[in-house]
């Protein structure tokens, strides 16, 4: 027998940024505007063209995990375990889950590297001093599923748990397939979003190998510039953002606190290049649009576009032409914002963090700044891409992207929710 799909609320939020150790931290300092990008502090970059990140400064596990597993667990588990538990906290959920609550609980929660420090460092430890001094936890730290895994172990649920890996599309397919599993009826609530902690030398050395990354080193504050004429890549970031979502029965059921509505949810590839958007944001606008068809609204009910934005010259722009063509005349009227100008890219956090801070501008009407934005790009002018300084506004229902390396792009909607 057919039953209609339940609508999907988000009920808890979980950030760790550049800009905060906290979801209020976080906002708090990205509507005053202020930047999380310095010089590189984790390792001396002086060997790099790009010497700046966005670090998680001040951070400390030990409320999650005891001294002796804080050894055993990669910085990226556990950046996933503390938004996690934050998030549980905020949805108003117990220490650990239990019985037919933990059954009907899932955790997807996407990553793009893994475990890349511990990767790393074994691998030169091998390389100098051979296989017998390799850490016997190299592989359950390294690998890209066990943060998932993790959050199950440390919080009880039993449900569906995997990662998903697609570059810095990742926590937007986590969190999109989330909203298709409690759809579908094989959960009632998943714990999902992203997390990265790529901050390593040889990453960065990769990422700059490529010309991909902003060599803007005397200024950090001012090198992550998208939708700036002035842009020169993107400033490598971590971080992680992580949302509860339930199936509204269920989440009235508990008495839980309800954000937003989770309305769409849209994925496509580009099939076009390993690292540049098909022309014109193709890819971009038919996720949208799948996003949007799902949601069963058009594009006159859109306010605002928290956009991928990246900093980098192609990637933008291509974004920029995609909010063209999906709002036609109405373009100018949609508010864009563009979080990498504060926080950095998070690569496959970026798309759990951008929701989380989709729906904190949809609670408070608040639409955040895209800092350094100082002379626009051709391809953005006549549209209000929010430079400089946060500006209230009455917002309904948001869209936003995350787009990967290899032409993966994911569009979410979410809607205010009135109680």
């Amino acid at each position: 027998m057919n039953r209609a799909s339940p609508r999907v609320v988000a009920t808890g939020l979980g950030l760790l940024t550049p800009l905060g150790l906290t979801v209020e931290e976080t906002w708090r300092n990205m509507v005053a505007g202020r930047s999380g990008i310095r010089r590189i502090e984790r390792f001396d970059p002086s060997r790099l063209t790009s010497q700046i990140a966005g670090e998680v400064r001040g951070f400390d596990a030990s409320h999650v995990l005891d001294r002796k597993d804080v050894r055993r667990t990669d910085r990226y588990i556990q950046f996933g375990l503390v938004a996690a538990r934050e998030a549980m906290d905020m949805a108003r959920l117990p220490e650990r889950l239990e019985g037919a609550e933990a059954e009907a609980t899932g955790v997807i929660l996407g990553t793009g590297l893994g475990g890349i420090d511990t990767i790393f460092d074994n691998i030169i430890t091998f390389a100098t001093r051979g296989p017998d001094r390799l850490s016997p936890f190299l592989i359950p730290m390294g690998i890209g599923n066990v943060g998932a895994g993790q959050i199950a172990i440390n919080f009880g649920p039993l449900g569906p748990n995997f990662a998903t890996v697609s570059a810095c599309a990742s926590s937007g397919h986590a969190v999109g397939e989330a909203y298709e599993i409690i759809r579908r009826g094989d959960a009632d609530m998943i714990i999902a979003g992203g997390t990265e902690a790529g901050i390593h030398e040889g990453l960065v050395g990769g990422f700059a190998a490529m010309r991909a990354l902003s060599t803007r080193n005397d200024e950090p504050e001012r090198a992550s510039r998208p939708f700036d004429r002035d842009r020169d890549g993107f400033v490598i970031s971590e971080g992680a953002g992580v949302l509860v979502l339930e199936s509204l029965p269920h989440a009235e059921k508990r008495g839980a606190p309800i954000l937003a509505e989770v309305l769409g949810y849209g994925a496509t590839a580009d099939a076009s290049h390993i690292t540049l958007p098909a022309p014109g944001g193709a890819g971009a606008v038919r996720a949208a649009r799948r996003a949007m068809q799902k949601a069963a609204i058009d594009p006159s009910e859109i306010d605002h576009v928290n956009a991928h934005a990246t900093s980098t010259p192609e990637g933008d722009r291509a974004e920029l032409q995609a909010i063209r063509t999906l709002f036609g005349d109405r373009a100018s009227q949609i508010s864009v914002s563009a979080n990498k100008s504060q926080i950095g890219h998070t690569l496959g956090a970026a798309g759990g963090i951008a929701a989380a801070l989709t729906i904190l501008a949809l609670r408070d009407g608040c639409v955040p700044p895209t800092v350094n934005l100082e002379h626009v790009d051709e391809a953005g002018t006549g549209l209000d891409l929010t430079p400089q300084v946060a500006r209230s506004r009455p917002l309904q229902t948001a869209l936003t992207n995350a787009f990967g390396f290899g032409g993966q792009n994911t569009a979410l909607i979410f809607r205010r929710w009135d109680a």
